[in-house]
């Protein structure tokens, strides 16, 4: 799996000791929460935020498919850099492209499928027009981790 999509958003994470397993390198599953991270700093980056959006408009998005792909291994104190593009568009489906860095050399790639959901109804809805108009034109931004 290789990222097709120039970045349309980067995060900026350093790996902590909480962040590896007992052979000194992130643990597996964290990347996907590195991911995770990423896709909600997006959103707030954008203007939205995803409490408001249940909130307000009754609408989450949740995680429907993931493809990973593991390439290297990160290890404590690395600055690493989450890449995050649009591969996809759907009438209530987001497919996200995610590269973690660290500087030049990938670590992980993965392919995550959001779907946005009536939060009321627990049924899929369709994404709204500011969010998707707002993605789809890839603005570039970058946020630092808060962590």
């Amino acid at each position: 799996m290789h990222r097709q999509h120039a970045p349309s958003h980067r995060f900026a994470v350093r790996v902590y000791y909480e962040d590896t397993d007992a052979a000194g390198v992130v643990y597996y599953a964290n990347y996907l929460k590195f991911c995770e991270r990423a896709r909600t700093e997006w959103l707030r980056a954008l203007g939205f935020e995803q409490q408001k959006l249940r909130e307000e408009r009754a609408l989450v998005f949740v995680v429907r498919t993931v493809e990973a792909e593991y390439l290297k291994s990160g290890v404590l104190d690395d600055a690493l850099t989450v890449e995050s593009s649009i591969a996809e568009i759907g009438r209530s489906k987001l497919v996200f492209a995610q590269t973690v860095m660290r500087g030049s050399e990938r670590l992980f790639d993965c392919r995550v499928g959001v779907v946005c959901v009536d939060w009321n109804k627990r049924k899929p809805a369709s994404v709204p027009p500011d969010i998707r108009a707002l993605m789809a034109a890839h603005p570039d931004t970058h946020t630092e981790s808060h962590r």
